[in-house]
């Protein structure tokens, strides 16, 4: 093929026109450029087809100063220096400092972007705004995280030991059908106000309860079947309640020969002789956790979901009402809840051996 040269009425360069359309044209259909590269490369293979910067600037929808860099560079460097995504990106002077702020940060973490801004000024000398910030702190990883919490005497030695001796050999039977195994605790929903977030465009207020009547669940959730066995009141939890969920869980199961276990804290009314010889008489198994574990007793993910369905941001006028709404949540944990509970009640534990701990103080 001949290839036939031109020369502009703008410059006195001349182009292989042959050549360059066929270069262009294959970049620019060539689907893994982004929308930007190919614009550029209209641009450039536009003009040097004899279109004028304004021209192709409004073709494109651009400005002429943007053509005139993009044609620069093509001269300078070539058409593949147009296929370059964003070859300039300005780095933040915060960047020269990137590993000390993070190291200071991780060490001792701060509760608000604020801090960070006065926190990063000290280090660096560097004043930056808070959504400058912002930006670099999301970039190096922080996230603005809730604190966990941790029960002050815990011991998480203990706890690896009974889960690996005790708890884990036990769910391991439960997961082959050989023993039911019941996690039990009671809560007490309090009826008053419990203020939480919302998304909304202003502040929103919820009308408090009046009175602080209390509605007592104490209850038994077995974490593979998902079944949960409840005995309630409007008084208090005693003995005498727990050696009723033993009778009612015996009841349910004494026509079906399996095991039954169930894992409990150390409450006195729980951990008392009467409740221990009932169980030994009914053929119950009572397996007590350590003392301050309430991360291994999975029921108690259960009650915050229970809260967080039925109390948050909800208001009743009557303590019946109140009532009912526990009651119908309680009743659909194997029902509409089903999936819910399954992704929040699993058989991981959380530990505190390795979890990092901060002291605002220090």
């Amino acid at each position: 093929m001949r290839c036939i040269k031109i020369k502009t009425k703008r410059e006195s360069n001349t182009y292989n026109i042959t050549h360059q359309n066929e270069e262009f044209l294959r970049m620019i259909h060539n689907p893994n450029y982004t929308r930007r590269i190919r614009t550029r490369l209209l641009a450039v293979h536009s003009y040097i087809n004899g279109n004028e910067k304004e021209t192709v600037a409004k073709m494109l929808c651009i400005s002429k100063k943007s053509v005139g860099k993009y044609i620069e560079t093509y001269e300078n460097y070539g058409v593949n220096a147009l296929s370059v995504e964003n070859p300039y990106r300005p780095k933040s002077e915060l960047e020269h400092y990137k590993d000390e702020i993070k190291k200071d940060l991780e060490e001792n973490p701060c509760a608000t972007i604020n801090e960070c801004v006065e926190r990063i000024k000290l280090l660096t000398g560097l004043k930056r705004s808070p959504t400058q910030v912002t930006v670099f702190m999301k970039k190096m990883g922080f996230k603005h995280l809730k604190t966990g919490q941790i029960p002050s005497k815990a011991n998480p030695i203990k706890q690896r030991e009974f889960l690996e001796n005790d708890l884990e050999p036990k769910l391991e039977q439960a997961r082959a059908g050989e023993r039911k195994i019941f996690f039990v605790d009671a809560s007490h929903f309090v009826m008053g106000v419990f203020l939480t977030c919302l998304w909304s465009i202003s502040r929103i207020f919820v009308r408090s309860s009046s009175g602080r009547q209390r509605f007592n669940v104490l209850g038994a959730l077995d974490p593979i079947s998902q079944e949960l066995i409840t005995i309630t009141n409007d008084s208090y939890i005693n003995s005498d309640s727990v050696c009723d969920l033993l009778r009612k869980t015996h009841e349910m199961y004494k026509n079906i020969s399996i095991e039954i276990m169930m894992v409990m804290d150390n409450a006195r009314y729980q951990r008392c002789k009467k409740v221990i010889d009932l169980a030994a008489e009914l053929k119950i198994e009572l397996l007590f956790l350590p003392t301050y574990s309430p991360n291994l007793n999975l029921i108690e993910r259960l009650w915050k979901f229970v809260k967080k369905e039925c109390l948050y941001a909800h208001y009743y006028d009557t303590f019946d009402k109140f009532k009912e709404n526990i009651e119908e949540c309680l009743k659909e944990v194997n029902g509409k809840h089903r999936d819910k509970i399954k992704s929040l009640v699993t058989l991981n534990f959380q530990e505190f051996d390795k979890v990092k701990e901060f002291n605002k103080a220090a």
